[in-house]
């Protein structure tokens, strides 16, 4: 077995990439940050990632696919997939035999959904049946505030989203 020896030569400090970023990149990587925790704050469910990136996309010149007729070389363009998911692709000069490149993402909202029928009455406590999505454990959501957010879909088939709890003047 090798012998650990620790003398002065051998006890050099640890770098890490934290350690070479200059001043100037670790400002930078500060305000993608401020930009990510912002996104990630307005994004707490799927359909609102997707609304999102969809004002985000527009702005970026970014088109619903469903508004063009042809797509030509250098087209920007997505695709809406039950309010839930997202496709964006910039068309390219060559054709598909000469393949193809993108990236893929998923959206990730940790939470408790609620069931298709959720209340319940037991005592005097009316209670929520729950599943919970996302790597959590049950035992995380005791401890902090939450809050709802959704979609209600009326018998007419009309829709209303529901944010309940991030306002301060909310029910609590």
């Amino acid at each position: 077995m090798p012998s650990l020896n620790f003398d002065q030569d051998s006890e050099k400090k640890l770098l890490t990439v934290w350690d070479k970023v200059s001043q100037a990149e670790k400002k930078e990587i500060f305000s993608f940050s401020e930009d990510y925790k912002q996104f990630l704050d307005q994004g707490k469910t799927e359909r609102e990632v997707v609304e999102l990136v969809v004002s985000i996309a527009k702005e970026q010149g970014f088109c619903a696919l469903a508004e063009k007729a042809t797509l030509l070389p250098g087209d920007k363009v997505f695709y809406v997939n039950r309010d839930k998911a997202i496709v964006l692709a910039v068309i390219g000069r060559d054709s598909l035999e000469k393949g193809i490149g993108f990236i893929g993402a998923h959206i990730d909202s940790p939470r408790l959904d609620l069931k298709p029928e959720p209340l319940y009455e037991d005592g005097f406590l009316a209670l929520f049946k729950t599943h919970y999505y996302g790597g959590i454990k049950k035992y995380h959501w005791v401890g902090i505030p939450l809050a709802l957010h959704g979609v209600v879909v009326r018998q007419d088939g009309s829709r209303v989203k529901i944010v309940i709890g991030e306002d301060p003047a909310d029910p609590h």
